[in-house]
């Protein structure tokens, strides 16, 4: 799909552009100054590569309504931000203890791990500051409603929630739901939010939200299998990181669960109820529908 690789390309150029100037050494309106060590940790925390999937869905998603200008931007620079913030802090040695993210060093290894956690905590707060933004849509309700959903998404509900079942899953037996649950909450949150957050920008119908939203649970889901059975299938040298993790931890997947000739299974399933789902958007909608297969079947 040459159109999506050169989709991801552009969408990488414009959040580098975003963050960098979210990231600049002057200080913004209430702040005193900005450490130069904590920006260079945080740069190389969000601008390291990275498929920027979330803002291409956010966008997509936003488009698919009519909405296409610089305050989309801003807002899926926030969402990436925050994304950023969960690797740096996923990497630490007390959570996943990887030394490599995308192929290059992780924060805390360029860095160190007191450097670590302070880029995480401030690429946090910087998603909330930029989602508080008025670029990001002219009514102070949406935006409000938009940064709710973004800590409900990343929360003890949400992504860091879902980390947490995920620590503590490590040589348990845990069945599907279970399963399915942690994995909606660690990995699927941040991509459901992206989904539903681009409905809202675009100024779409409750029953279009809710439409994307269910989207984006799909996307969640797939990505999460097809991450899962790239960690049992796929090289370092391919994926830029260790894998194999799962299973030298004893953590439960849902590909562990099933294998993987079913997991291939479901995925193409998802994928095609990822494609109804957005039937009628448009050409909006059919380069959701190619996204989701992306999603399913990519090789890292």
């Amino acid at each position: 799909m040459s159109w999506l690789d050169e989709a991801l390309r552009d969408m990488t150029q414009r959040m580098d552009v975003a963050i960098r100037a979210a990231l600049s050494p002057e200080p913004r309106a209430g702040e005193l100054m900005r450490p130069e060590r904590l920006l260079a940790a945080m740069q190389h925390g969000t601008l390291n590569g990275g498929k920027r999937l979330r803002p291409l869905l956010m966008s997509e998603c936003a488009a698919a309504f009519g909405r296409a200008d610089d305050g989309v931007l801003v807002a899926a620079a926030a969402l990436e931000c925050l994304h950023s913030y969960s690797l740096v802090h996923d990497d630490l040695p007390a959570m996943d203890d990887d030394d490599l993210r995308r192929g290059q060093p992780t924060v805390h290894k360029a860095f160190d791990e007191a450097t670590a956690i302070l880029a995480g905590d401030s690429l946090l707060t910087l998603a909330f500051d930029l989602i508080a933004e008025p670029s990001v849509h002219p009514d102070a309700a949406v935006r409000l409603r938009l940064s709710q959903d973004l800590a409900r998404a990343a929360g003890v509900g949400g992504m860091a929630g879902g980390q947490m079942l995920d620590l503590q899953a490590e040589h348990r037996t845990l069945g599907e739901e279970e399963i399915r649950t942690l994995q909606a909450m660690k990995t699927g949150a941040l991509l459901r939010y992206a989904c539903e957050a681009g409905a809202r920008l675009g100024n779409a119908s409750p029953e279009d939200v809710a439409r994307l939203r269910r989207y984006g649970e799909v996307i969640g889901l797939a990505f999460q299998l097809a991450d899962d059975l790239l960690d049992l299938e796929a090289t370092p040298e391919v994926m830029g990181k260790a894998t194999g993790k799962d299973a030298e931890a004893g953590k439960a997947t849902l590909v562990s669960l099933y294998g993987a000739d079913r997991t291939r299974q479901i995925l193409a399933g998802l994928v095609e109820e990822a494609t109804t789902l957005v039937a009628g958007l448009g050409p909006a909608g059919e380069r959701l529908a190619g996204i989701a297969a992306f999603v399913a079947f990519r090789s890292h």
